[in-house]
């Protein structure tokens, strides 16, 4: 490495950040009025008032957009789990983070579904989602930890129990509460792991 070469990400200039923000913002004004499936490049470049080739540039397709839109709160969610206090983060047993994580996880959805729903439709593998990946290599680990014989696979079908377009569904088309969700959820867990 040469010492003339700064390290960590390039500065963004003020002039690029300020309209960063401004799409950001229309984007998130687009989600708000007519949901996540009116979002397009170009419903966002004619609110934005620029150009649809401004708005590739910037985000590189519509799932990049929707994964710029959930950053903060998927960032914020992530660290909890990583790095904050049990039981969803370090520090609690492996039942007890795994209740957290899928109680939490189920009211991040609720609060992001529609973006959530939009991201995953919008790329080619929906678990390829970095997000969800993360989400899987964290149950995992724990389900690794609870011993658990397989714990790729049974990550997996914990996965699929966090979807989003289900749980938005269950709640928004079939009425069913968050808080039996969550309820259903920590009985799956405590069933499976059982006192580990």
């Amino acid at each position: 490495m040469r010492p003339d070469v700064p390290l960590g990400a390039p500065h963004e200039r003020s002039d690029a950040a300020r309209n960063r923000e401004r799409l950001l913002n229309a984007a998130r004004d687009l989600v708000a009025e007519f949901g996540a499936e009116a979002l397009t490049m170009d419903a966002l470049a004619c609110k934005a008032k620029v150009g649809k080739g401004t708005v590739f540039r910037r985000f590189g397709s519509r799932a990049g957009l929707m994964m710029t839109l959930l950053s903060d709160s998927e960032s914020e969610f992530q660290a909890g789990f990583m790095f904050g206090p049990p039981p969803l983060g370090p520090g609690a047993a492996p039942k007890d983070r795994l209740v957290a994580f899928g109680e939490g996880r189920i009211y991040f959805v609720l609060e992001n579904g529609e973006l959530l729903k939009a991201a995953g439709a919008a790329t080619r593998n929906r678990f390829d989602v970095p997000a969800t990946k993360l989400s899987h290599r964290h149950m995992e680990v724990l389900l690794r930890e609870a011993g658990i014989a397989d714990p790729w696979v049974m990550a997996m079908s914990l996965t699929y129990a966090l979807d989003p377009e289900r749980i938005v569904d269950d709640v928004r088309v079939r009425g069913i509460s968050p808080t039996r969700l969550a309820d259903s959820w920590r009985e799956l867990i405590t069933r499976l792991l059982g006192s580990v």
